[in-house]
């Protein structure tokens, strides 16, 4: 592994075996008692590296296989196959190096006491991850002040906000001096001003701390906002890898036009010059990349002529729509890998 790589999976893999299920009450109560069995294959033959500094955006539907990913690189779980290495530990085989390497914060669960005070919790955390006390005061007046946590020290966790409750997560994932965070949905729940607030705190830990983050979401403006780098994921599989700046450049050319028709939704023909890239109902998502084809306004006057459009809007792409032509077609997985 170089020297300036942090995180390195090769060839990871995760399988899970399951009884095998019947429909309806009865099957499932018989299934309780039956042999059979199946193998699911989670994580299917990841491999990838994050360099020390990296904001790596790591993107999947439900069920893609991103959070077995973080469970096994936080050492939650053991790979079935292949390896994976974070600041020279193997995080399942040395759990708790890996534990003091490590921030992490997951959207819906607190690493704090309920019921006792931020700062009562705070210090907990201090001493189960043994910081000295000159570094924790140092620490924790940075983190308050960035996080304006001040006025809630002396109140008990369970009296704070979503957002509250989530600025003092990442004060208290950060405590112990990580050199890696691994974040899932920090920004699930949150209003536009609290989103805002997390977002510009990320920023600010990783160009400043200089800590390589791991993001995992739902939420594409998160990504777009703060990660130089994704990696999408699609039923096990690396569907994608590369510098978001590559993925704006080879997939968001052009417009997305936004048709919808009448009574059907036809197939569209390929001589008009658009790709589909989402289908719902009587509705259809279209990618023009203008290049070389022909002009927008003979699209769409195409479009009109030849089909029952009842109404079309003009949008510019984001991530969020590239993505999810990803998840249905698929596509190459970045030549640089990241790099």
């Amino acid at each position: 592994m170089n020297d300036d790589v942090l995180i390195s999976c090769q060839g990871l893999r995760r399988e899970f075996t399951v009884a095998e299920g019947r429909a309806g009450l009865l099957g499932s109560i018989k299934s309780l008692f039956s042999n059979k069995t199946s193998v699911i294959r989670a994580v299917d033959d990841i491999s990838f590296d994050i360099r020390a500094g990296e904001f790596v955006g790591y993107v999947g539907e439900n069920g893609a296989g991103k959070s077995t990913t973080i469970k096994m690189l936080t050492g939650i779980l053991t790979p079935t196959g292949g390896r994976a290495l974070v600041n020279g530990v193997v995080p399942y085989e040395e759990r708790v190096k890996n534990a003091f390497n490590i921030g992490v914060v997951f959207g819906q669960r607190s690493q704090l006491w309920w019921d006792l005070p931020m700062s009562d919790s705070l210090d907990l955390l201090r001493a189960i991850y043994r910081v000295p006390q000159a570094r924790y005061h140092e620490s924790l007046a940075e983190l308050s002040d960035w996080l304006e946590l001040g006025p809630l020290m002396k109140m008990p966790v369970r009296k704070l906000s979503l957002g509250q409750r989530m600025r003092a997560d990442l004060a208290a994932s950060l405590l112990h001096g990580p050199k890696v965070m691994f974040l899932d949905e920090p920004t699930i729940g949150l209003d536009i001003i609290a989103k805002d607030n997390v977002r510009r705190f990320l920023k600010k830990i990783n160009k400043e701390r200089g800590v390589t983050i791991i993001l995992t979401t739902h939420d594409m403006d998160d990504i777009e906002a703060l990660c130089d780098r994704i990696i999408i994921i699609d039923k096990g599989k690396i569907a994608w890898d590369g510098a978001t700046a590559r993925l704006k450049s080879d997939h968001m050319q052009g417009k997305i036009l936004e048709v919808e028709f009448h009574d059907y939704n036809p197939k569209i023909h390929e001589a008009v010059g658009l790709t589909e890239m989402k289908s719902e109902a009587n509705k259809k998502w279209l990618r023009y990349r203008g290049d070389g084809g022909a002009a927008l306004n003979e699209v769409i006057s195409a479009l009109f002529r030849d089909y029952c459009v009842k109404d079309l809007s003009i949008h510019e792409p984001k991530v969020a729509d590239v993505v999810k032509a990803i998840y249905q077609h698929g596509a190459e997985v970045g030549e640089d890998g990241g790099a």
